[in-house]
């Protein structure tokens, strides 16, 4: 039986860059038409093998980034100005955008405002703690304070 290295997931085969024994029928007539697989050489199973190698070390280079992007998020501190009556509430409130607005500002880094979980939005001056997502398993606290604008 042929071997045969996957291009693309294939349901009933295994994921990319997987070498898998294919009968030499399913092979020419569905695998390489569809180009989902290559014929396994000596050669080209080597350089599946370097792409998965540089794709592995770039995830790796991608998780480092962001745990250092959660580590400076942590020790950073948004203040927001708002308007506020006497009493300490908001003319209007402070959202996720406004919050996403004032990291890009601070620290140069941009956050979609989708990865910032609030409850609500805050409606009252003080200090609330933010979680953000940066990346699937990489979060950070961040500081907020909410001051009334003069």
């Amino acid at each position: 039986m042929p071997q045969a290295i996957l291009l693309q997931d294939v349901e009933q085969l295994g994921e990319r860059g997987k070498v898998v024994e294919v009968s030499p029928g399913y092979l020419r007539n569905y695998l390489l038409p569809r180009k989902l697989a290559e014929p396994a050489t000596k050669g080209s199973v080597e350089a599946a093998k370097r792409r998965q190698d540089a794709a592995e070390r770039a995830k790796r280079e991608a998780v480092r980034r962001f745990q250092e992007s959660a580590a400076l998020l942590g020790r950073t501190v948004l203040t927001i100005p708002q308007q506020a009556g006497d009493d300490g509430r908001l003319f209007g409130s402070v959202t996720t955008q406004d919050i996403a607005d004032a990291i890009r500002d601070a620290r140069g880094i941009k956050i979609d405002r989708r990865k910032i979980h609030l409850d609500e939005p805050i409606r009252n001056i003080g200090t609330y703690m933010v979680v953000v997502e940066i990346a699937d398993d990489v979060t950070a606290a961040v500081k907020t304070m909410v001051v009334e604008q003069r």
